[in-house]
């Protein structure tokens, strides 16, 4: 399905929900919807599923003018963050009720649920309560339910959170091994910029009821439009530094601290005289690659251990770093370190917070 929202927004009493945007969706793709918790994703995947209408604008499917048009009367299939299944009802009985209301034979009903369920791996619990099963067991039947249907359309609004860690990696794989035939159109909003990444497709940013930035997700990651929507798409959070630009492409930090900018980033921000340089936790290191490296000395405030990761968070006067170094590193608190980057690893931003240079391997704009 070729999903379309044309300047739409969302106005409740005096709060606005949505501000106008426009957003096509990728058809036959997963479609990610990222943003932190109030950014206004649950409000528009509402709008697309036809539960709410929006205050302007208009929403199209496959060309045709959706907009109001409820949700019953739709080929779409949605999921919410919490599990949502009939109590009283199996867990074969829960997947096989969008067939049985829509008339299939119980022949076929029997065939799908037991594909279905061999799909997400609860073929053991058919004959369960869901009162009987974990939570990622209640989980795969309610998306068994979803997808059962076989939807064009298929909404999910946070379907993971409510997982462990160990059990959100295993599904969110199998999610995208179950949408890569391209059959149907998902819609995955999400507030972890890790999981918008692992999902691929394509990526919608989102900020406080704003669309900040679409298109594919590698390539928004890379060269995000604006300081708000880089901010949005990195975790650990980026290290963000005020600077003067100088005629030979220098940028002086406040404190000292000059980082000449690699070609690309010098000729994209000329005539700049203030930017803001950004460098993701995972492009620092502990030792240079070559001559090109640039030092920067901090003091540690804080350091984390997170299996084969440590997250150094340090600050360099009125400037706070986060590194994301691989491997485990005894790292004391107060203790003086140098940290190391490449220059055309940095973001470039202008004094507006709007992009002038990504980094050279994403293909600076």
């Amino acid at each position: 399905m070729q999903l379309e929202l044309d300047h739409i927004s969302k106005k409740q009493g005096a709060e606005q929900h949505l501000y106008p945007m426009s957003l096509a969706l990728a058809p036959g793709a997963i479609n990610v919807l990222l943003g932190a918790t109030a950014a206004g994703k649950t409000s528009l995947m509402r709008i697309m599923a036809g539960l709410d209408r929006p205050s302007e604008g208009r929403l199209r499917a496959d060309g045709r003018d959706v907009t109001g048009v409820p949700v019953r009367q739709r080929k779409l299939a949605m999921v919410y963050q919490q599990f949502i299944n009939y109590p009283t009802l199996s867990v074969f009985d829960n997947i096989a009720s969008p067939l049985r209301i829509a008339g299939v034979r119980e022949q076929q009903v029997r065939a799908r649920v037991t594909a279905m369920a061999e799909r997400l791996h609860i073929t053991p619990y058919l004959q369960r309560l869901p009162t009987e099963l974990s939570g990622g067991q209640q989980q795969r039947t309610a998306l068994a339910r979803a997808l059962i249907k076989e939807a064009e359309l298929l909404l999910l609004d946070e379907p993971l959170v409510n997982l462990d860690y160990k059990l959100r990696e295993e599904l969110r794989r199998e999610l995208a091994e179950l949408f890569a035939d391209g059959k149907t159109t998902v819609v995955y909003a999400t507030t972890e910029p890790l999981e918008a990444l692992q999902l691929g497709g394509h990526t919608a940013v989102l900020h406080e009821g704003r669309l900040l930035q679409q298109g594919p997700t590698l390539e928004v990651f890379n060269a995000p439009q604006s300081v708000q929507a880089a901010r949005t798409f990195s975790d650990p959070p980026i290290n963000l530094m005020p600077a003067a630009l100088d005629a030979d492409g220098v940028a002086r930090l406040g404190d000292g601290l000059a980082i000449p900018l690699a070609p690309p980033q010098r000729q994209r921000a000329a005539g700049h005289a203030q930017i803001v340089l950004g460098l993701r936790a995972h492009s620092l290191r502990l030792t240079p690659r070559d001559e090109r490296d640039c030092a920067i000395g901090a003091r540690v405030d804080l350091s984390e251990i997170s299996g084969s990761e440590t997250f150094v968070h340090l600050h360099r006067g009125e400037i706070g770093l986060v590194a994301q170094l691989a491997g485990v590193h005894p790292v004391e608190l107060g203790q003086q370190l140098t940290l190391y980057c490449r220059p055309d690893e940095l973001l470039v931003f202008g004094a507006d917070g709007a992009l002038l240079a990504a980094p050279a391997m994403a293909g600076a704009h």
